[in-house]
């Protein structure tokens, strides 16, 4: 079991994973401990989960994993606080995109470190992560980020970590891009004259199915959607106004704008 873990930033994702360990129990909530400026916040956190919080990064005393939570526009100031203050038995764990390895290492001056790239379904236990470490990592520190990432999901360790970019603009912003398509279902439901609960309730099951149908099938997608397009149909029709409007250069436009803010943010 881990011996504590630290969060600097006391927001959503660093909650999901506070709330999903506590759950698992892979460690006990007495070994948690967040820095978190907002009092609000820190109230809230102590009073669900039984953790303890202080205002300050450097208040922290960390030896097992401190994961670094903030905004990106954040780090800079973080990583002032923890350079040269580091016990050389913690595991720094960054979930900031764009910030590699080499930048966190050299602006900690630590040299075991850790890059996640989890998404919002994690809250729910659904979430996809990707990760990599430096060479100094211990093994056991490995090992106990890997159980803390399955808890919360699925997970993927990569040796080179270009692959973190890449999932940030894949899986990571990829929740936004599906709940602006389910928004958007829904919406057209409603415009043809359904209820909104009811194209909501069409639209979920739907997307839900489609998805749990492609990994259970195991079949390419273009198969199952041939699958569903008979000839002169309303299906064909759909995807015909879809290309037109360019629905599949959107997305992969989208993906990549991403990626490349992704590079830019680094």
């Amino acid at each position: 079991m881990l011996t504590d873990i630290s969060f600097i930033g006391g927001g959503k994702m660093a909650e999901a994973i506070i709330s999903t360990i506590i759950q698992s129990e892979i460690i006990d909530k007495s070994n948690i401990f967040v820095s978190e400026p907002l009092s609000d916040r820190r109230s809230y956190l102590e009073t669900t989960y039984g953790i303890t919080t202080v205002p300050e990064n450097r208040n922290l005393t960390h030896t097992g994993l401190l994961i670094i939570s903030v905004k990106p526009q954040n780090l800079i100031e973080v990583c002032r606080d923890l350079y040269n203050n580091m016990n050389s038995n913690c595991t720094i764990v960054s979930i900031v995109a764009g910030a590699s390895l080499k930048i966190l290492s050299d602006a900690t001056n630590h040299k075991s470190v850790v890059r996640v790239m989890p998404n919002t379904p994690a809250q729910i236990g659904e979430g996809m992560s990707v990760w990599a470490s430096s060479d100094n990592v211990p093994k056991k520190s490995l090992n106990d980020i890997e159980e803390i990432l399955n808890s919360l999901g699925q997970q993927i360790f990569v040796l080179d970590e270009k692959y973190i970019d890449m999932a940030t603009a894949l899986s990571a912003s990829g929740p936004a891009y599906v709940f602006m398509f389910i928004e958007s279902l829904i919406d057209a439901g409603v415009h043809i004259g359904m209820s909104r609960d009811m194209a909501r309730t069409l639209t979920l099951q739907m997307v839900l199915g489609s998805t749990k149908f492609v990994a259970h099938t195991g079949l390419h997608p273009a198969s199952l959607k041939d699958m569903v397009t008979s000839p002169g149909g309303t299906t064909i029709e759909a995807l015909v106004s879809m290309e037109n409007d360019g629905f599949r250069a959107t997305i992969i436009n989208a993906v990549i704008a991403a990626y490349d803010r992704s590079k830019e943010l680094g």
